[in-house]
């Protein structure tokens, strides 16, 4: 406007346009450019929009504000209020209507001259326009129009203005209002409520004031300084925001005593606020010198009469543009669609995003919604590349009846999608229990033991007799490997794995037959290897490489089984050692670890999570004896007992405590399995499982002892022991010796009595007990 920063309107009716009011009219066409490119002279206002000018109108100076007429008819007909207090009709566009054509050009004049603030047509009845002037102590301060009077006064001559080059019209001077309201006050703002054709709401001076034109000597108001920018929700009439300075006030005609609400203050001065036409409760209101935007979301129903409660209200800000912004405006239909100009006249066309809110159906699809739009997210049924989530398989099995069927219960891990192993293996095992139960129910039907519905453990603890292991031959090898001679429980152990049938003989055939059709070629070959077969082992690989769904890099596998050697310090050995880690399938990376690893020691197959733990088991029940113990390592939990293996070295004499060291012999310092380093004797400091030499009582301190033999390697001295209280310890033969003259632990400032926390204090030396 004159003198000040440019307001924006769009049109009521033509989404498509909007005029831009400064010290001239220019009307603009919005049009997309999504799929076609920048037209010349147009205006880009967003990635997918661009503003065309139409029109210019400069005939109506001194604007202070205008208001968009609200009928379709005539399109482009506005009201200009000047800084004289003349109201004035204009057009934007070529009007040929001959009902409407004498409306162009007129005005309506007060009586006396000051400045219009605000103008508001009535959305009821199109013909009347009110206009908010400043005080006059003589002269009211609202005066509602007729833009269709004939009344004309005598003193009024008729006079000529001019719209255009060229162009002449007669203008109708129009002075005397239909309704003169507010007298000796001021009028900042004005909004009608659309409820009612004849209530109108006006920010006077000093308060808010709703004017009832059915009763113009009386009025309803309430004494406030949020005047200014009066403005009616238009979807819940009776809610109505006002604002002063940097402070915005919401008001409940209802109970118009005070504000419902009062918004967080500004820092700035407030220039302008405005419903949302398209959104439920969003207010957006704009700062002075400001490029944002701010909005708030009133989200919850209008609060009735005498109900308190405060309500909630989500803030939040938006930038449309760099610059700062001198208006804006909503559009009347697009969902949160926003255009902007500033004070250079640069515009932008800006849709505030919604908020979007998840949601989660008990069937686990996922939901949200934004805006008006609902958008549903299911997962792609053909897409086997994610692996889906845990409520959804939860729901498929529970559809498909998983768990409950109870005749053939090997069938529930088909039911839960075949599709997961160790799932498979467990109902397999579930299976063969069942069977199992059954065959002791029928053989003592009288008589309910305690192995009812028993797992392996259980079985195998069982056993009453001790198992021994013997010597076997491989097929296709020069080679014997000790086995556990097979008792009643650990046959009966092995049919629960699934690796023998009952009331057959040890053969594996038919289960390897099994696996070789279900297409799992590399467990059938380590089944088959595991159980002595490598020839067996490497006519499943090959038969799976050459299969349609098999796997051409399982020839290579068995070529590398192939050039077994025994040998421990072969080329193969040592190649496979370090490369079977490489392998992607778990079965044949502990077929190569079953391969080099030494007699006994068999961590690389026990603890390969990812094979089936009835196999683990099986194969446990075949290689282990009734009581394995062994020591284990702190931080991977693998044994180290078998890696106290005999490698020359240099050591010293520790014949102060009645041992003397031995030259022959290497110090394990670390876990064979993780690195990490083993504890030391708290008397000799040599990393415990250090072979060391031991002599009784009497042996002299230089006495040097030969352990080269495997039968003195495994003496009790050569043990592992700590005190539970403590935690300190060392070899077995170190701490006899130190206790025979001490009662105290031997590491300094540690005054635990240890060998008197035990019963068995009188411990002597394994060398002097007799055979």
């Amino acid at each position: 406007m004159s003198g000040s920063k440019p307001d924006i309107l769009w049109a009521p009716h033509q989404v498509d346009r909007f005029v831009v009011c400064d010290s001239e009219l220019s009307l603009y066409h919005v049009e997309s450019t999504v799929n076609s490119e920048l037209k010349a002279g147009s205006l880009r206002l967003s990635e997918d929009s661009a503003a065309t000018l139409l029109s210019i109108n400069s005939d109506t100076p001194y604007m202070k504000c205008v208001a968009w007429y609200l009928s379709y008819d005539p399109e482009c007909l506005l009201a200009v209020g000047q800084a004289n207090g003349r109201v004035v009709l204009t057009s934007l566009g070529q009007d040929h209507n001959s009902k409407f054509k004498d409306l162009i050009g007129k005005e309506f004049v007060p009586k006396h001259a000051r400045q219009c603030n605000t103008l508001a047509w009535n959305p009821l009845d199109s013909n009347w326009l009110a206009a908010g002037l400043d005080k006059h102590r003589a002269d009211f301060s609202v005066l509602i129009w007729d833009i269709c009077s004939k009344y004309t006064p005598d003193i009024v001559p008729m006079e000529k203005v001019r719209l255009s080059a060229g162009e002449t019209e007669t203008t109708l001077l129009v002075t005397k209002p239909l309704y003169e309201l507010g007298q000796n006050d001021a009028c900042l703002s004005l909004c009608w409520l659309p409820r009612d054709q004849k209530l109108l709401l006006a920010g006077m001076h000093r308060n808010l004031a709703i004017f009832d034109l059915r009763n113009t000597s009386q009025k309803m108001f309430v004494n406030t300084k949020a005047v200014q920018g009066v403005t009616v929700d238009p979807y819940f009439h009776d809610r109505v925001a006002s604002f002063y300075e940097g402070q915005v006030a919401i008001w409940d005609l209802r109970k118009f005593e005070k504000p419902v609400l009062t918004l967080t203050e500004q820092p700035k001065p407030l220039t302008k606020v405005a419903w949302c036409p398209t959104r439920t409760g969003l207010l957006a209101t704009l700062t002075r010198d400001s490029n944002i935007i701010r909005l708030y979301d009133m989200q919850h129903t209008p609060t009735p009469i005498g109900d308190e409660t405060e309500p909630t209200i989500i803030e939040r800000s938006v930038q449309p543009c760099d610059n700062y912004i001198a208006s804006f405006a909503w559009h009347p239909t697009s969902q949160n669609r926003m255009i902007v100009v500033t004070p250079n006249r640069t515009m932008s066309d800006f849709t505030v995003f919604e908020r979007i809110s998840l949601a989660w159906s008990p069937i686990t699809s996922l939901m949200w919604a934004c805006g008006r739009h609902l958008y549903e997210c299911t997962e792609e049924e053909n897409n086997n590349s994610l692996e889906k989530d845990i409520a959804t398989k939860m729901r498929l099995r529970a559809l498909s009846r998983y768990g409950l069927d109870t005749e053939q219960v090997w069938r529930n891990h088909i039911l839960a999608g075949n599709e997961d192993p160790q799932l498979k293996s467990l109902w397999y095992t579930l299976h063969y229990i069942l069977q199992y139960t059954e065959d002791m129910d029928q053989k003592s039907p009288g008589n309910k033991g305690s192995l009812v519905y028993a797992g392996i453990k259980s079985i195998v603890k069982s056993s009453l007799g001790v198992v021994e292991s013997s010597r076997h031959n491989w097929s296709g090898l020069d080679k014997q490997t000790d086995i556990q001679n097979l008792n009643e429980e650990r046959i009966l152990a092995l049919q629960l794995c699934g690796w023998i049938k009952k009331e057959t003989d040890l053969d594996v055939g038919p289960f390897l037959n099994s696996l070789v059709q279900e297409g799992e070629w590399e467990r059938a070959a380590a089944v088959a290897l595991f159980n002595l077969d490598i020839r067996r082992a490497i006519q499943i690989l090959n038969e799976g490489a050459s299969s349609e769904k098999g796997d051409l890099n399982l020839n290579v596998v068995a070529m590398a089984l192939s050039g077994y050697t025994d040998e421990k310090n072969s080329l193969w050995r040592e190649m496979c050692s370090t490369l079977r880690l490489q392998l992607n399938n778990p079965y044949l990376c502990v077929m190569f670890a079953f391969l080099t690893s030494e007699a006994g020691s068999y961590d690389g197959v026990l603890y390969e999570n990812k094979v089936a733990v009835r196999d683990r088991v099986a194969f446990a029940c075949k290689f282990l004896s009734d009581n394995q113990v062994f020591v284990s390592c702190n931080f991977c939990g693998k044994s180290i007992s078998y890696s106290c293996s005999s490698v020359p070295h240099q050591g010293r004499g520790f014949s102060q405590y009645g041992v003397s060291g031995s030259p022959t012999k290497s110090k394990v310092t670390s876990c064979p399995g993780c690195r990490k380093p083993l504890p030391r004797c708290a008397l000799c400091l040599i990393n415990m499982g250090t072979p060391v030499s031991s002599c009784p009582g009497g042996s002299k301190s230089d006495e040097k002892v030969d352990l080269s033999k495997d039968k003195k390697l495994a003496q009790f001295n050569n043990w592992f022991t700590w005190c539970h209280n403590c935690r300190h310890g060392g070899h077995a033969g170190h701490m006899l010796s130190w206790f025979r003259d001490h009662a105290e632990c031997p590491v300094s400032a540690c005054t635990c009595k240890c060998m008197q926390l035990d019963t068995t204090g009188n411990l002597v030396p394994a060398e002097t007990v007799q055979p």
